[in-house]
């Protein structure tokens, strides 16, 4: 008798447990998968280049470059087609083998930009805690000089990031605002840069 009484009772949990899996199952399967959007992919990568250049690990910053285009580098918000260009290997050599470049024109002066990466890169890049900027956009200008701001007709149709303090100091009124813009466009299924903009007052 005690016997058939262990026999019901295991067969009567089999079944409350054999019930019990369908409906665990189905509360499984309807939760709702998020979609990763353009957008969301295109953030991933500024968040990753923005990383990079806070920890100065240059080779990930690199491997963020379009690797057929490579990257435009603007130290103002004016693209001009002379800006230095570069494939990820070149700025990786150049940076070895400390090389000076010629990077554009500083503003006022009108004198060549000839610097060496690192320094470029504090100075003309990463010279403020962008990743954790003040505002930050997408497809959105934030910071507006009187600089020529032509991003737009530099790569139409391209998605673009931008990071941005309002300033610093309060005596400079906010001349001294500072951005920083990355322009993306589409590899094989991945986002890559192919423009690194900053941005400021200029005279």
């Amino acid at each position: 008798m005690k016997r058939l009484f262990i026999a019901f009772a295991a067969a009567l949990l089999f079944i409350s447990c054999n019930q019990n899996k369908p409906s665990e199952q189905k509360t499984v399967a309807e939760k709702p998968v998020a979609k990763k959007t353009q957008k969301d992919s295109i953030e991933a990568v500024g968040l990753k280049a923005l990383k990079a250049l806070k920890e100065k690990d240059y080779s990930g910053f690199a491997s963020c470059f379009h690797p057929v285009d490579g990257v435009r580098f603007s130290p103002y918000g004016f693209i001009d087609p002379t800006h230095k260009h570069v494939l990820a290997k070149d700025f990786l050599e150049a940076i070895d083998k400390n090389w000076t470049l010629t990077w554009g024109h500083f503003d006022g002066s009108g004198e060549a930009i000839k610097m060496k990466v690192k320094p470029y890169i504090d100075r003309f890049i990463y010279n403020a805690d962008y990743l954790n900027a003040e505002k930050k956009s997408y497809d959105e200008f934030i910071g507006q000089g009187n600089t020529i701001n032509n991003l737009k007709e530099s790569y139409p149709q391209l998605h673009f990031t931008e990071y941005y303090f309002k300033g610093f100091e309060e005596k400079y009124k906010g001349l001294d605002w500072t951005s920083l813009r990355f322009v993306f466009k589409k590899h094989e299924n991945a986002y890559f840069l192919v423009a690194v903009i900053h941005d400021q007052w200029t005279v």
